[in-house]
């Protein structure tokens, strides 16, 4: 298996075990010695996330991410996902993600997002998936 390919499961398997209810395991298989973090409303380290994925677990409990997309370049991954905070609610369609991952030796160490809100309605028929 290539760098490139390891790197895509790596943080697959770290983003879904997370915002599955798991992110202890998802840091403690994935995580490098290290976590620098870009979103300006979220701190750096391994606590800061585990208090996020519960904060937002807590807000929304059956909340669902589903990743569409999976690109490797270098030491970067990128990956664009649908986070359905409430599966089903019409009214709530979530927020599309584009999240890009640094990892060195195989381990997450750095992350920066851009989230937008899916709206009800569209200019086009195209859809955001």
């Amino acid at each position: 298996m290539s760098d490139l390919e390891r790197n895509k499961q790596v943080v697959v398997d770290y983003y879904q075990t997370a915002f599955d209810g798991d992110p202890e395991k998802a840091i403690a298989d994935h995580f490098g010695p290290v976590y620098i973090q870009h979103n300006p409303d979220a701190q750096d380290g391994p606590e800061a996330f585990i208090g996020f994925v519960r904060w937002l677990r807590g807000e929304y409990p059956n909340l669902k991410l589903d990743i569409k997309r999976v690109i490797a370049e270098g030491d970067l991954v990128a990956t664009h996902s649908h986070l359905d905070l409430e599966p089903g609610n019409p009214d709530n369609p979530g927020r599309a993600l584009a999240d890009f991952f640094r990892l060195k030796d195989g381990k997450v160490v750095e992350h920066w997002d851009v989230i937008q809100e899916v709206p009800k309605q569209s200019a086009n028929d195209n859809g955001m998936f």
